[in-house]
């Protein structure tokens, strides 16, 4: 289980370094959205769990927004699937940008997405590492025909079928740069430090997008 920190232990004497796509997410989406206003009165961020937190926090931080989150409420005397089904979200706190590690089937992701619009969110843009899409795109694409969800943004570092391209909601968040600046580091026995921390090219790029 990749959630489960004890998978530190594999390698107990150098451990795994953490790399985020925040701001390759928010490249794509300024290019995908550009009327995406970045302060308080226009953006908040949302953890859709408890688990995804850290991420939320970070990324309302760096853009100067708020954040709220959703309390994943599970059934654990019942599995299906393999899982815990999900009994309720209850939100405990614009535009909201739900930010999350991975998209399985989705099912937990759309759920947020559907009760932020009925508590009138404006637009809702998910962002997400890794989009698996395990029970396809069905669902994708009703919950953004009925206007539950506006865009999807995950990144290319798994595979994506080529129907992802067809959909008007998805946008690609292209990591090629990213992982080559990693590999020319480690290559030439840099530090990593400053490109492990997106913050300076966050600001950089909402300088810019504000700029414009």
């Amino acid at each position: 289980d990749a959630h489960d920190p004890r998978v530190q232990n594999a390698i107990p004497l150098s451990g795994f370094d953490n790399f985020t796509p925040q701001y390759q997410f928010m490249k794509a989406l300024f290019r995908a959205v550009p009327d995406l206003k970045v302060s308080k009165d226009h953006l908040m961020i949302v953890s859709p769990d408890e688990g995804a937190m850290h991420r939320a926090v970070y990324f309302s931080n760096v853009l100067g927004v708020d954040m709220g989150m959703f309390y994943k409420r599970r059934d654990y005397s019942t599995i299906v699937n393999g899982k815990n089904p999900i009994v309720a979200h209850e939100f405990l706190g614009k535009d909201v940008i739900i930010v999350d590690d991975m998209i399985s089937s989705g099912e937990s992701m759309l759920d947020v997405a559907k009760k932020l619009k009925d508590r009138n969110a404006a637009r809702v843009f998910v962002c997400t590492t890794f989009g698996l899409f395990t029970d396809g795109f069905e669902k994708f694409d009703e919950y953004y025909k009925k206007g539950y969800l506006d865009k999807v943004v995950t990144t290319n570092l798994t595979y994506l079928p080529p129907a992802v391209d067809e959909r008007e909601y998805f946008v690609k968040a292209d990591m090629s740069k990213f992982l080559a600046l990693i590999i020319d580091s480690l290559n030439h026995d840099l530090t990593i430090g400053a490109v492990m921390n997106p913050t300076d090219k966050i600001h950089k790029l909402l300088q810019k997008y504000h700029q414009v």
